[in-house]
Order: C-alpha cells, then sequence, then structure tokens
C-alpha cells in the first residue's frame, strides 16, 4: 500500500470515528432532553423525602448504575446533603446495619430487577425507610416497591448493540445531579458552605473570604492625623506592613501613608511634618467579605501590596483589619 493510500485509509478511519462521536452524543443529548420533559410532580415529592431525612441519604446500584451512584452520593454530600453510597450485595453480607431509620435510600436499576437489590428493598419495608427509585420500567419490582419512583423515558442506547448502559446510565447522572442541585436550592446552600466542605485544592482557594486571612484590630499600624513623623515611622517599622492608617477622633479611617508616600515626602523638612501632612486621603479599603481574589485584583490594579479592611455595614469606617498581598499568596491565591 502507498503513503497516499494509507493516508487515504487513515483520514477514513479518523471521518468515521468523528461521525460516530457525534452520534453518541446526539442520542445521549436527545435522552435528556426527553428526560427532562418528563420531570414532574414525583420529583417534588423525591425532593420532599429527601429533606426531611434527619440521617443520610444512602445511594445505590448495580454494576454501572452502581458507578453512577456512588458519583451522585458523592455530589449529594459535597452539596450539603450528607450521603453516602452502598453496596447492594455488601447489604446483603452486614452492610444493612450502616442504614438506619432515620436514613432514605435513593436506588438506581435501569431494569428494576436486580436480585441483588432485593434485600436492600425488603429492608425499607421492614424498618419503614423511605425509598427512591430511578428506573426505565413503572412495573419493576423497585419502582413497585418505592415511596416514589422517578422513571427514565424509554429511548435507545447509544450503544450499537443496545446492550451496554450508555444512555440509560447518562440520564441517571444527570437525574442526580438535578436532585443535588433542587436540594442545594432548598437548604440555600451557599458559597461559604460550599467553601467549608471544599476547603482543599483550587475551588477551597477560590472561595477563601479577606476576613479569614485578615491580621485583627490589635495588629494595625494606625496613628492620628496630628502624629509626628518620628513616631508614624516608628509604628510602621514596628507592624511590618509598609504602611500605617490615619484615623480620626471616631476611629475612622481617613487617610494612609506608604512606603511609597514616604520616598515621594522625604526632604530637608520631612520630619517637622505630621501625619495629616503627608498621608494619602480617602485611601482604598476591602470588605471582611469580600474574596481573597477581590482582594488580589484590587491590589494588582492599585500597583499596592496591603488594604485596610473596613466593614462597609458599619456607618463610622472604622478598620477591622489589614490584609497584605504575602497573605493572599499564603492563602494560595495569586
Amino acid at each position: 500500500m502507498t503513503t497516499a493510500d494509507q493516508n487515504k485509509a487513515q483520514s477514513s478511519i479518523y471521518s468515521r470515528d468523528i461521525e460516530v462521536a457525534r452520534e453518541v452524543l446526539t442520542i445521549e443529548s436527545d435522552a435528556l432532553t426527553a428526560l427532562a420533559s418528563t420531570i414532574d410532580g414525583d420529583f417534588s415529592q423525591a425532593l420532599d423525602l429527601l429533606m426531611a431525612v434527619s440521617g443520610r441519604i444512602i445511594v445505590s446500584g448495580l454494576g454501572k448504575s452502581g458507578h453512577v451512584a456512588r458519583k451522585i452520593a458523592a455530589t449529594l454530600a459535597s452539596t450539603g446533603s450528607p450521603a453516602f453510597f452502598v453496596h447492594p450485595a455488601e447489604a446483603s453480607h452486614g452492610d444493612l446495619g450502616m442504614i438506619t431509620k432515620a436514613d432514605a435510600i435513593l436506588m438506581l436499576s435501569n431494569s428494576g430487577e436486580n436480585q441483588e437489590l432485593k434485600d436492600l428493598i425488603a429492608h425499607t419495608k421492614r424498618f419503614d425507610i423511605p425509598l427512591i427509585g430511578i428506573s426505565s420500567r413503572a412495573d419493576s419490582t423497585l419502582m413497585e416497591a418505592a415511596t416514589v419512583g422517578l422513571l427514565l423515558p424509554k429511548v435507545p442506547e447509544a450503544c450499537p448493540m443496545g446492550m451496554a448502559p450508555t444512555t440509560s446510565s447518562t440520564m441517571m447522572l444527570a437525574l442526580g445531579d438535578t436532585l443535588a442541585v433542587a436540594l442545594m436550592e432548598r437548604r440555600g446552600f451557599s458559597a461559604d458552605d460550599y467553601r467549608v466542605l471544599h476547603p482543599g485544592g483550587q475551588l477551597g482557594k477560590a472561595l477563601v473570604r479577606v476576613k479569614d486571612i485578615m491580621h485583627g484590630v490589635n495588629e494595625l499600624p494606625l496613628c492620628k492625623p496630628e502624629t509626628s513623623m518620628q513616631d508614624l515611622l516608628l509604628v510602621m517599622t514596628s507592624k511590618h506592613f509598609g504602611c500605617v492608617g490615619i484615623t480620626d477622633k471616631d476611629g475612622a479611617l481617613i487617610g494612609v501613608f506608604t512606603d511609597g508616600d514616604l520616598r515621594r515626602h522625604i526632604g530637608n523638612d520631612f520630619l517637622s511634618k505630621t501625619a495629616a501632612d503627608v498621608m494619602t486621603s480617602s485611601p482604598k479599603t476591602i470588605r471582611p467579605a469580600a474574596l481573597v481574589a477581590e482582594a488580589v485584583g484590587f491590589m494588582n490594579n492599585a500597583k499596592i501590596t496591603c488594604l485596610f479592611v473596613v466593614d462597609t455595614d458599619d456607618s463610622k469606617g472604622q478598620p477591622i483589619g489589614i490584609v497584605h498581598m504575602h497573605d493572599c499568596l499564603k492563602a494560595g491565591v495569586a
């Protein structure tokens, strides 16, 4: 085979690869559209059950449904709805002891007839534990036993033989996401709540607040407008922030003096001046609830390395902290 023939054959293979990929994505996209059209009052009833849980949401499934169930449990737990996965076969050999009357079970099975699920289903009946079933068969054992059933629409699998779970597992995964997000909405789950559950990695770092890393009131470099330059420099040197905040008689921040101001004002009569003579009025500040990323952007744009923290809800405008660029870098935000 010539090089030209090889290239032609390779191009044909690549074209078919792309065609297959697009076919699969179209089939699964159409399935999700069909799933969206089936969402009704049963979905809200399922949410009512999950909201009422005082224990944990137990997510279970076998095979590919089990893999999806693990992901759903992880998503629920990370978004404010405590959950964990229980393997149905292991449940029959002692793991039923992990499930209490305070829990609810979310069970996934495309056919709804897996033999391994039956002991777990029987356990829910024995102890009156709420059961939410997700299946494509309304007449299945799972759906008939479920307190609330979420029925998947009848759509073809993307697998050309119609056997490998593809479209069905995609719909289960998406339905799990809808439950998690809807529960977040009901619980009023906030960015602060999310950060508490995601302290590591970039997600946690992106949600760190200024109040979490700022230096407090006792560390603030402050002086009055009438403070002499000699005393002002002593404050600046002792606090190690490279700046001093100037406050009025009520404690409100009215100015700031930085090492940059020092270079600009230094001269023969420098030590005869007061803080009021050399300060920069209306200094830039940041809110305690602001994200650290916002503080970094603010300092970069203003070409400064420190920001005083002022609570905007406090009409007096008194500084309650200070944040340095180095603090932001230590927090992993840059």
